[in-house]
């Protein structure tokens, strides 16, 4: 099977982006595995792009362990750009698994996306019981072996636990990432962030992705940092998330919406056998 696609990233988040709108490609789960693993063609997730009457596509996105993930930040900023490149708007709305999704194309490969409200409630992250989603007291260790209690719960469309540490290079975050992603709690699962709090306008972050692991960027996890952040009286309403490779910008406005603007890569079209 030869399959035609698109190679895409914000801040070294990268995807395979096929689109099925006028020929539908069937992949199994062992193919999407397949296509994720960095020995073949690599990525940290799969996008399908799908028709939809009401909307300019419907996005299905696929971890690197090919599973489903609800939401995926980067990834839809990154299709709005592929998808304006197409019709010449510089507004793009995409229907998801889990909410309707408004980009607007800023140029000079900027994109903007409103990822929508945020989820607090127990049963919204989901947990499996009732507990307070601004802090879950779960027990993380830093390299000394120092305990540190905490994690606030925010549902982006999929769940997140943010940790707000003093220091982020004193946790490793390929050890807790998988500890706390697996932790009983969740029952679909978590993404885990590590987050240090620079000022009210700068967060820096390390973030272990639900089913796809360690991540240069994940736009989910900085809109759930962002919010995190604001809960705890941390932070402004204007914030950059800073990962290893840049920033992305966030901002929850009078409605809690919360909205993320950050850079996307050039188009690359690719060709996959499988």
């Amino acid at each position: 099977m030869d399959i035609k696609a698109f190679k895409m990233d914000g801040l070294g988040n990268d995807f395979v982006i096929i689109d099925n709108r006028k020929k539908v490609t069937e992949l199994s789960k062992e193919q999407i595995i397949k296509i994720c693993d960095r020995n073949f063609v690599g990525c940290d997730q799969l996008i399908l792009i799908e028709n939809d009457e009401n909307a300019d596509a419907h996005l299905k996105f696929f971890n690197s362990d090919g599973g489903v993930s609800d939401a995926c930040g980067n990834g839809t900023r990154c299709v709005a750009d592929l998808i304006s490149k197409e019709n010449n708007n510089k507004t793009i709305i995409f229907t998801t698994q889990s909410r309707n999704l408004k980009s607007e194309i800023l140029g000079n490969n900027l994109v903007t996306t409103e990822i929508g409200n945020a989820k607090t409630k127990w049963n919204e992250i989901p947990l499996s019981d009732e507990l307070d989603t601004k802090n879950l007291n779960i027990k993380i260790n830093d390299l000394n072996k120092n305990e540190h209690f905490g994690g606030t719960a925010i549902n982006v469309g999929n769940p997140h636990v943010v940790f707000f540490v003093d220091e982020i290079k004193n946790f490793d975050i390929t050890k807790i990432g998988p500890q706390v992603e697996n932790y009983k709690i969740f029952p679909e699962k978590c993404n885990v962030t590590i987050a240090k709090v620079i000022n009210k306008n700068l967060i820096k972050v390390k973030v272990w992705e639900r089913g796809a692991g360690l991540t240069k960027a994940c736009g989910t996890a900085a809109c759930a940092t962002a919010f995190a952040g604001k809960l705890n009286n941390l932070t402004n309403n204007n914030i950059d998330i800073e990962f290893e490779t840049g920033k992305l910008s966030i901002y929850i406005d009078e409605k809690n919406s919360i909205h993320m603007k950050g850079p996307v890569s050039d188009i690359e079209e690719i060709s996959i056998k499988l």
